[in-house]
């Protein structure tokens, strides 16, 4: 690629979001009853973690999705780390994800006292590799007394946690089946995947449980936020209470019955997440409008652009492209930050940060090409 190809690129971006200032990742837009939401609870005086806008806003995660539980919680990293709790995840553990995606999955496992194992991810989902994941399953793990165990270190394979990269729905079905037959929990991390569906079921309900975040740049926020839905009724009791610091219902006595987290959504948030959600289906809508318009320009340059994968329908949270090499990469991204358009690269490899070098981890091959080549666009909703 030339510098007259980035130089169309930024122009066409340009020219996409209608200006020639500095044009962000994914900025949010708040065209609905936000100011107002925010003003009703502020007037209520219930601006902490009680309040009818948490309700609402559950509710409506539920209809989206099509859960039957959702717990509102201060953001997704502190979703996953709940949901690996509740699932008694602890130091005498390992969980598998994937090694490209974003530090907070691995750190959410680490948390727990678990030690993250790392698989390769599909070139067609950018998420899990289910062919990856057998294979180390194959070859490092025994069945016992319906547990796995890692025969190297000796320790129970707790769970598995993919993630849906970028939104788009990795093979969720043949890692669930993998999961199942190995005993081990499946965990979404569809942090990054509201609003996508796989052969038409929502991302974060094929798993036991599943996460999903609202920080301020995903496709719907709450400023900062997250949420955990499950299909389980006793789990979803046991997220609540243990995010609620564990507190017996009384109305002045405050007795605690086991270790707790103060992780519940504050209703302020609630507010805001609440008129957001309210304007999902306009946002997809425009969010996949961008996409297609992405793809058709890239088309024509002869350049790779990400697209859903098969039997799915994504979110398009960020458009990606495919350059021929990280010396490429590097260039364009230099070119596009020096022009005002901040596009990105993927995140850096989870084995390759200081405190998960020592991991265990399959062969990466597609992993390492799709960190060194891939580009995320401008995807923000446009008006």
């Amino acid at each position: 690629m030339t510098s007259v190809m980035f130089d169309e690129i930024i122009h066409f971006i340009k020219d996409t979001y209608g200006h020639n200032h500095s044009i962000d990742l994914h900025s949010p837009v708040f065209i609905g009853n936000e100011k107002k939401y925010l003003n009703e609870c502020i007037e209520s005086t219930f601006v902490s973690s009680i309040g009818k806008f948490v309700d609402l806003f559950e509710s409506e995660i539920l209809k989206i999705t099509g859960a039957t539980n959702a717990i509102a919680v201060i953001n997704g990293t502190m979703g996953l780390f709940a949901a690996l709790k509740v699932l008694n995840v602890d130091q005498n553990c390992e969980v598998i994800t994937q090694a490209l995606t974003f530090v907070a999955t691995a750190n959410a496992i680490f948390s727990t006292g678990a030690q993250p194992i790392f698989v390769d991810v599909d070139s067609s989902t950018l998420g899990m590799s289910p062919s990856s994941l057998e294979e180390f399953l194959s070859k490092n793990v025994i069945v016992k007394n319906n547990t796995s165990f890692n025969k190297e270190t000796g320790k129970k394979i707790a769970a598995c946690v993919p993630m849906h990269t970028l939104g788009h729905p990795c093979q969720i079905d043949i890692i669930k089946e993998i999961c199942n037959r190995y005993k081990i929990y499946l965990v979404e991390d569809a942090a990054e995947s509201l609003g996508s569906y796989y052969n038409g079921k929502h991302t974060g309900t094929f798993g036991t449980i599943g996460i999903f975040s609202f920080n301020g740049n995903k496709v719907a926020t709450t400023g900062g936020g997250g949420i955990i839905v499950t299909n389980d009724d006793d789990l979803a009791k046991k997220i609540k209470h243990v995010t609620k610091t564990a507190k017996l219902k009384h109305e002045w006595e405050f007795f605690h019955d086991e270790l707790g987290y103060n992780f519940r959504m504050p209703n302020i948030n609630a507010a805001i997440g609440l008129a957001q959600l309210e304007n999902i289906p306009v946002f997809l809508k425009k969010k996949r409008y961008l996409a297609e318009k992405y793809r058709r320009f890239f088309y024509n340059l002869k350049v790779p652009f990400i697209v859903e994968p098969k039997n799915a329908l994504s979110n398009y949270w960020l458009n990606a492209i495919i350059l021929p090499d990280k010396k490429t990469r590097d260039d364009f991204l230099q070119y596009s930050y020096a022009n005002g358009v901040r596009c990105r690269p993927l995140w850096e490899l989870m084995f390759k940060l200081p405190m998960y070098e020592k991991c265990q981890k399959t062969n990466m091959d597609i992993s390492n090409y799709l960190q060194e080549r891939i580009v995320n666009l401008p995807s923000g909703v446009l008006f």
